[in-house]
């Protein structure tokens, strides 16, 4: 019986690929491979693989040059021994490795090991084709990760099907690898944008309104006994808004209210929403506290200095009028899409009127929460004052802490 050519050359009416095709049954190979090499015949994909021959002897690197050439690959390269071969593979991407396992310098399960304990490397298949056929050897090359073991001479049929076979688990490896970064960065993206969105909880709702909504509460709506309510607002802003231009304007409206911001974040106060020029915060919700008014107390003062200190750095001439009260309210959430944290109630009311009829450049504040600020702090009485649906009432002039 004839000797089976090691590679076949000639490229004349069929392809390379289709006289293997034709050989394999009586090349004795299984039904397997013949599958395997049926997929090869159509697998354009593989041809443009990167492929490194690592033998110390230059024929038999030669042959297998030749052969792949023949089979329809030529993205192909060769290392005399295997530490060139490990450098290469460090260099450039390489597809598959064919190696030898007695070589100089650095032999095949040596190559095998730095392989495979290198995590940019471990995913490369590499065919072992050698001469030995030590039982221990082949164990030992499987043991590191080898995925196929050839006798030499290779035969070119086995050859061609282990080559595609391993290229095409390569490139299914390298889907999934894929597929799980694309997984990461989707989980990144997601949590980049849930993080987005609890920023914006946080900005436009009370901490604890957001993790509660966070965790599934649809409808938040409660009474609090006792809370102490402020509003803050620009006189004559009307007339300051028909002669400024409007991007000074919001530029002034913005500086001025980040400045109650952080104010209002000194205090433990827990800013509502502005409304236009008006600036709405309450002390007390949506997490109770004893000294709810004397927090806002403190704020209220603050924010007369924080205008001034306005005034002095854009030459400005803002007058505020503040009004402060203390009671019962009910608090809640509003809307599905653009969510809000809002007041109601009688005490609300009253601060707003408080505010509005109050003198500029003063904290006004209710008897309510003069009655429980009166120790600590030092007021003024402004007398009576007639409020529209709720008779007269009296009011009061914060001046400030006491000694």
């Amino acid at each position: 019986m004839a000797e089976e050519p090691r590679f076949p050359l000639a490229e004349d009416d069929d392809s390379a690929t289709f006289r293997l095709l034709r050989r394999a049954p009586g090349a004795g190979v299984s039904a397997d491979l013949a599958a395997q090499l049926e997929l090869a015949s159509s697998d354009e994909l593989s041809r443009h693989a990167a492929i490194l021959i690592a033998d110390d002897e230059a024929p038999i690197r030669h042959v297998l040059l030749l052969t792949l050439r023949a089979l329809g690959y030529h993205n192909l390269a060769e290392a005399s021994d295997g530490a060139r071969a490990l450098q290469l593979l460090r260099e450039r991407e390489f597809d598959l490795l064919i190696t030898d396992l007695q070589m100089p310098d650095m032999d095949g399960l040596s190559l095998l090991a730095e392989i495979k304990g290198d995590q940019f490397l471990r995913s490369l298949p590499v065919i072992v084709a050698s001469g030995m056929n030590d039982l221990e050897a082949i164990a030992r090359c499987i043991e590191l990760g080898a995925e196929d073991y050839l006798p030499k001479p290779v035969n070119t049929t086995i050859l061609r099907a282990r080559v595609t076979a391993s290229l095409e688990r390569k490139r299914l490896r390298d889907l999934e690898r894929l597929r799980l970064l694309e997984l990461q960065q989707e989980q990144q993206l997601l949590q980049l944008e849930q993080e987005k969105s609890e920023r914006l909880l946080l900005n436009i709702l009370p901490h604890a309104i957001a993790e509660r909504l966070k965790h599934g509460e649809r409808s938040i709506a409660e009474r609090h006994a006792d809370v102490t309510v402020l509003f803050a607002d620009i006189v004559d802003f009307t007339t300051l808004s028909s002669t400024t231009d409007p991007e000074e304007l919001v530029a002034l409206l913005n500086d001025l209210f980040s400045r109650f911001d952080r104010l209002a974040e000194r205090h433990g106060v827990e800013k509502i929403k502005t409304i236009g020029d008006c600036y709405l915060a309450v002390g007390g919700l949506p997490t109770p506290r004893p000294d709810h008014a004397e927090s806002v107390a403190e704020l209220a003062l603050a924010m007369l200095e924080a205008v001034m200190q306005l005034n002095t750095d854009r030459g400005t001439h803002l007058h505020v009028r503040i009004g402060v009260n203390s009671g019962p309210v009910v608090a809640g959430v509003i809307g599905r899409k653009k969510f809000t944290y809002d007041l109601w109630g009688e005490a609300v009311n009253l601060a707003s009127r408080i505010q509005s009829s109050g003198l500029p450049n003063h904290v006004n504040v209710s008897a309510g929460t003069h009655d429980r600020l009166q120790a600590k702090f030092h007021f003024v009485e402004r007398g009576s004052i007639q409020y529209k649906g709720m008779g007269e009432l009296r009011t009061y002039i914060l001046l400030g802490r006491q000694s």
